[in-house]
């Protein structure tokens, strides 16, 4: 097994000869908070006002053919959304971030479907906020 990284115990992202857990397209957001102050006249003055909330954003493929269960998968990933998880989010053995990420939202797109409503594959977006 190798593993990619993970979401705290509620998502391990790894890739086996039984089951395929991957990420695409992260996106991560490190932003500043600023304010505007009006001069009468003038231009308006920027003041930096300290660091922003960091956003990462994951597109996630879960499928039965690769060894994972989707509509399990889902069920834990929305549990931790209306429950306020957060975890520590790892890729490569190295922390994301210096604080842990709150599970803010998940999206997702059913696939296939087969006989008696069974989920064979869905794609999931992951959304998740620095949490300090």
């Amino acid at each position: 097994m190798a593993q990619i990284g993970n979401l705290g115990k509620l998502i391990i992202f790894e890739v086996s000869s039984k089951k395929v857990l991957t990420f695409d397209n992260m996106q991560r957001t490190v932003s500043g908070r600023w304010a505007q102050h009006e001069i009468i006249g003038k231009k308006p003055v920027s003041e930096f006002l300290g660091p922003g909330q960091q956003k990462v954003t994951l597109q996630i493929f879960v499928s039965a053919m690769h060894g994972v269960k989707p509509r399990k998968t889902i069920e834990k990933l929305e549990k931790a959304v209306e429950k306020g998880k957060h975890y520590p989010l790892v890729i490569g053995g190295k922390k994301v971030g210096k604080n842990e990420w709150a599970v803010e939202s998940v999206s997702e797109t059913w696939g296939e479907i087969i006989d008696n409503g069974k989920l064979l594959a869905a794609h999931l977006t992951l959304t998740l906020s620095e949490y300090k």
